[in-house]
């Protein structure tokens, strides 16, 4: 019997969401961008000796609609 994996390649990581203000685990959507698993909003990833992540701005929701395939899956780097 052959195993499938089907979610060992999903960016996945522990952490605070300032939407819902709740830890919660985060799935990358594009490069430093995350999901909230809890509430669903899209949040960035800030590095700054510690890890935060922050609510998006006019500018960030352009560039993960940009860097997003036309299937709705994201482009890989």
């Amino acid at each position: 019997m052959k195993r499938i994996r089907l979610f060992n390649k999903i960016d996945t990581v522990d952490g605070f969401c300032e939407y819902c203000e709740e830890d919660t685990i985060m799935v990358a959507i594009v490069q430093d961008y995350y999901r909230c698993t809890n509430c669903g909003e899209d949040t960035k990833q800030h590095v700054n000796g510690r890890i935060r992540y922050m609510q998006l701005s006019d500018s960030d929701i352009k560039y993960i609609k940009d860097n997003l395939k036309d299937d709705g899956k994201t482009k890989i780097y």
